[in-house]
């Protein structure tokens, strides 16, 4: 089956679909020896022979979209110079394709990961031009005032610069610290263990529950599942797909 090239190259993870395009046009690419520049031209992406600065690249002849409930002191690369345990070690057993993840979670913290091949999705959902949000549960130490938090809402300075606006709802109080929903609409690295640093209460725990539409609803922690027809559409729709 023959599709727009551009389609291929974002599929294959090498570039967006607006710099495929680029690409393209700028005579980077070529099908069967020859030069393409046409942004309407279609190939077949398994019997054709595709370059991209005269490298051959092969599209992942299968889409998938996995959500994975990435348990506490798990990696999200694809391997750990130290040796611990990664998320690819968990679901190359079952998934043949080789996917990546959207974003990350860091090394102690838990929660909805989702894995895909699907390049334009991704860039897209981890693209802070697109809002994306993302939502979490977090165990703070202590019990923050009003007046914290109220910065933290606002926006807060960090190393890489001042945070979006965000959401912070309360959920529960223990006897020595406290939980809060979270939403994000931007990525930084470690960004709400950061945020909390600043205001002197130390995250305890974190969850992603949440990543605009897609749900982590009740899958077990360590364990995946292939999205739903209606899910990826929901996803796809969330950003202008």
């Amino acid at each position: 089956m023959k599709i727009r090239l551009q389609k291929i190259i974002a599929d294959a993870g090498i570039a967006s679909r607006r710099e495929a395009e680029r690409l393209i046009q700028e005579g980077r690419v070529t099908v069967n020896g020859k030069v393409i520049t046409e942004l309407g031209f279609k190939a077949d992406p398994i019997e054709d022979y595709i370059k991209v600065d005269g490298k051959l690249i092969k599209r992942v002849e299968k889409i998938v979209y996995l959500l994975f409930n990435k348990p506490k002191e798990v990696m999200c690369t694809t391997n750990d110079p130290e040796g611990r345990e990664t998320i690819f070690d968990i679901v190359k057993k079952g998934v043949k394709e080789r996917v990546w993840p959207v974003g990350r979670l860091d090394y102690h913290s838990e929660g909805l990961i989702l894995l895909t091949n699907d390049g334009e999705l991704t860039m897209r959902l981890t693209h802070p031009k697109y809002k994306v949000e993302k939502v979490y549960e977090v165990k703070v130490k202590d019990f923050p005032t009003e007046d914290k938090l109220n910065k933290l809402r606002n926006g807060v300075y960090l190393e890489d610069g001042k945070t979006l606006p965000c959401e912070i709802e309360f959920i529960k109080k223990t006897k020595e610290n406290s939980w809060y929903k979270v939403v994000l609409r931007e990525g930084k690295k470690q960004q709400i263990r950061r945020m909390f640093m600043k205001i002197a209460h130390p995250v305890m725990k974190l969850k992603r529950i949440a990543i605009g539409p897609l749900k982590l609803g009740k899958l077990p922690i360590g364990s995946y599942r292939y999205l739903t027809e209606k899910e990826i559409a929901e996803l796809k729709k969330s950003v202008g797909l």
